[in-house]
């Protein structure tokens, strides 16, 4: 069995699969798209990555404000994970994800990735570590 960890975003969705183990979570990439309600494409590539990766569950990273309200970014996530449910038949759990592009700038300024490139890796660093979060707290080990 595997875990997806997606990072939805108005036009990204970084993309991480965990390994079989359920220890590690490891970046794959980032599918973009031109117009955040375009998501035919989006979907049909994370169904190749379910089927290419044997993946049983997905987390999907939920963006709350500070104080843990539903911001309207919030209500978008939870409309696309009823979308990937009722595409997939995988079911989506939800997990905080506040604060993880910050954890993600970190990783970028130590890795040395600079400027445009950071464009190119944030969004799946997300993705990486909202998996790694939920792997790490999992009650079911």
């Amino acid at each position: 069995m595997r875990i997806m960890g997606l990072d939805y975003g108005s036009r990204t969705v970084g993309v991480a699969i965990s390994d079989d183990l359920l220890l590690t979570a490891q970046g794959k990439e980032i599918i973009r798209r031109k117009e955040e309600n375009k998501l035919r494409k989006t979907m049909a590539r994370i169904e190749e990555l379910i089927q290419e990766y044997g993946v049983e569950k997905i987390v999907l990273g939920l963006p709350l404000n500070m104080d843990e309200s539903v911001s309207e970014r919030s209500k978008l996530c939870l409309d696309f994970k009823d979308m990937l449910e009722r595409r997939t038949g995988i079911p989506v759990e939800m997990m905080d994800e506040r604060l993880t592009t910050v954890e993600a700038d970190e990783i970028m300024n130590e890795a040395r990735i600079k400027g445009k490139e950071r464009k190119e890796y944030v969004d799946m660093i997300a993705a990486q570590i909202i998996l790694q979060d939920y792997l790490d707290n999992r009650l079911d080990r």
